[in-house]
């Protein structure tokens, strides 16, 4: 599929692919793949980072290639390492060759000898050495495979989270994204015939250096306002009854203006209509919310705090709200 001409392309062009951006988010998209740089998207978990680089994936029809960052993540995690225990039946292969060759006075195995070397090479040191660090023994991980092109163009490479990832990790991946090559000691470099499309997601635990964000194009993806929430929950929810979705969002609304350890991200919105919708809910009640916070909520403090005569003020202010205004 050929990229968007134009933001409003990219607008629906996003939509088609079932996600709903604002503007400046479609904006961030379109200039990051005409000008071929990563996409640095930081803001609460939940609101949606993560789902960018798949839709991208699934309307390009691309291969989607994911790094989940973690505490001490390293090369050979990410980038690549080297399959140690085919290593290991290779070398043993290789001296059993050697000894069926002494023994029978050939000077060495061949592909015909029981026990031979399966390679057909021959067993000479050199040659075994030469082998087993071939492209035959490497494991590639997310990084190194974010390179290899295939018949649909580049992987969309996803590195989420990178806030959980150490700092020396950034500063390698630093260097990958400045070049979109890597150097295997043993091989040599490998470098990208065409740059995969690179979204990079952070929920802003901690600080990203600055290198990292000087590379990419920023955008921080912000909580949507009630109307887009509605279309989005039209979307993802699509079950919904209308005006328990209206609900679902006033309330979801009226949440993150709460003092909250952990306000509702998009993802438990959708979470929370699904699972109200699988109970027949066609209105909210106090009772309804006490039993399901757990949908929209994700530590205890929170759900002690909204549960029982909170969540009954806040639904009693909301229908009266919805009730006052036109249906968006």
């Amino acid at each position: 599929m050929k990229l968007p001409a134009s933001v409003d392309e990219t607008v629906s062009w996003l939509a088609a692919g079932d996600y709903i951006a604002e503007r400046s988010l479609a904006t961030a998209v379109f200039l990051t793949l005409r000008m071929q740089r990563p996409l640095f998207l930081e803001g609460e978990a939940g609101v949606g980072k993560t789902e960018i680089a798949r839709v991208l994936a699934r309307v390009l029809g691309r291969r989607l290639v994911r790094l989940q960052c973690y505490e001490g993540l390293d090369v050979a995690s990410a980038v690549y390492e080297w399959n140690y225990p085919r290593q290991m039946i290779r070398i043993r292969l290789a001296e059993m060759a050697g000894a069926v060759g002494a023994g029978d006075g050939s000077g060495g195995g061949d592909g015909d000898t029981p026990g031979g070397d399966t390679s057909g090479g021959n067993t000479s040191g050199a040659s075994v050495e030469e082998d087993l660090f071939s492209g035959r023994f490497l494991i590639e991980r997310p990084l190194l495979q974010a390179l290899r092109s295939d018949d649909a163009g580049a992987p969309v490479l996803l590195i989420d989270e990178l806030d959980r990832a150490d700092e020396p990790f950034e500063a390698y991946l630093l260097e990958v994204l400045a070049d979109f090559q890597i150097t295997i000691p043993e091989i040599g470099t490998i470098a990208a015939g065409e740059p995969p499309i690179v979204v990079v997601t952070s929920n802003r635990t901690r600080e990203i250096h600055d290198a990292i964000k000087r590379r990419c194009y920023y955008h921080w993806v912000d909580y949507p306002d009630a109307e887009r929430e509605l279309r989005i929950l039209r979307v993802r929810a699509p079950g919904t009854p209308e005006a328990l979705s209206r609900e679902v969002v006033a309330f979801v609304q009226s949440l993150r203006d709460a003092d909250l350890f952990k306000a509702p991200g998009v993802a438990e919105t959708i979470d929370w209509a699904q699972a109200l919708t699988q109970l027949d809910v066609l209105a909210l009640s106090p009772d309804v919310v006490n039993d399901t916070l757990g949908s929209l909520l994700k530590y205890q403090d929170d759900i002690a705090r909204i549960r029982g005569s909170e969540a009954a003020r806040i639904i009693e202010q909301i229908k009266r709200e919805l009730q006052a205004s036109p249906a968006v």
